[in-house]
C-alpha cells in the first residue's frame, strides 16, 4: 500500500462496519439506513457503497472473506476488515475528532450571495428552511429506540445541537429581516462595491 488511503466520510462508516462483522455490501447499505447513519453519508444509491468499498479493498483496508449464494438470489461477497484497515480506521477517528475538516456546505455559500435576491423573498425562503430544520430535528429524536446508551447515539445528539443552534440563529435573521434592521437594496450594493473593491 502506496501513501496514506484517501478518506472519506463513507469509507470510515464502512469500516466501522466491518469493524463490527463481516457484511455483504447490500447488508451494509441496509444496516447504514436503519441505524440512521444515512444522515452521515449518503447511500440513496447502492452503488455508491459498492464503489468505496471497491477502493477499501484496493487500498487493502478490506478483503473479500467469503462468497455465498441464497436460493433465487444473486451471488453475493462477504468483505471483512484487514488489520491495515482496523490500524487506518482508528488513525483516521484519531485524526478526524480533534481537527475540523475543510468541508464546503452550499448554506454558507448561499448566503454569501445574499444580495442578487430582495430581502422579502430571502426572509420567506429562510422561514421554510427553519421548518425543514425543526422537521429534521423532530425526526432526530423521534428514531432514538428508548433506553439506548448516549454513546450509540452521540452523533445524533450533535446533529440536534447543530440544527437548534441553525434554527435559533435562522429565526434571529428572519427577525432582523422583518423588523428591517438587516435590509439591503441596490444602492447600498453599489456603495458597498466601491468602497471595498
Amino acid at each position: 500500500m502506496q501513501g496514506e488511503p484517501r478518506r472519506s466520510t463513507l469509507a470510515v462508516v464502512l469500516l466501522a462496519l466491518l469493524t463490527e462483522a463481516p457484511m455483504h455490501p447490500y447488508r451494509m447499505q441496509q444496516v447504514i439506513k436503519e441505524r440512521g447513519q444515512d444522515q452521515l453519508v449518503n447511500v440513496a444509491q447502492r452503488n455508491s457503497v459498492y464503489q468505496a468499498l471497491e477502493r477499501l479493498v484496493r487500498d487493502g483496508l478490506a478483503r473479500p472473506a467469503a462468497t455465498a449464494r441464497e436460493a433465487g438470489r444473486p451471488e453475493r461477497t462477504t468483505y471483512e476488515i484487514t488489520e491495515d484497515g482496523a490500524t487506518t480506521f482508528r488513525r483516521w477517528l484519531t485524526s478526524m475528532l480533534p481537527t475540523p475538516a475543510r468541508e464546503f456546505p452550499e448554506f454558507p455559500a448561499a448566503l454569501a450571495f445574499l444580495a442578487v435576491l430582495a430581502p422579502a423573498e430571502v426572509k420567506g425562503l429562510l422561514e421554510r428552511r427553519i421548518e425543514a430544520q425543526r422537521e429534521r430535528l423532530t425526526a432526530i429524536g423521534e428514531q432514538a429506540p428508548p433506553g439506548m446508551p448516549r454513546l450509540f447515539l452521540i452523533e445524533d445528539e450533535y446533529r440536534a445541537a447543530m440544527l437548534t443552534a441553525e434554527i435559533a440563529w435562522l429565526r434571529s435573521v428572519v427577525a432582523d429581516l422583518d423588523s428591517g434592521t438587516f435590509t439591503w437594496d441596490l444602492a447600498l450594493i453599489q456603495k458597498t462595491l466601491a468602497e471595498f473593491s
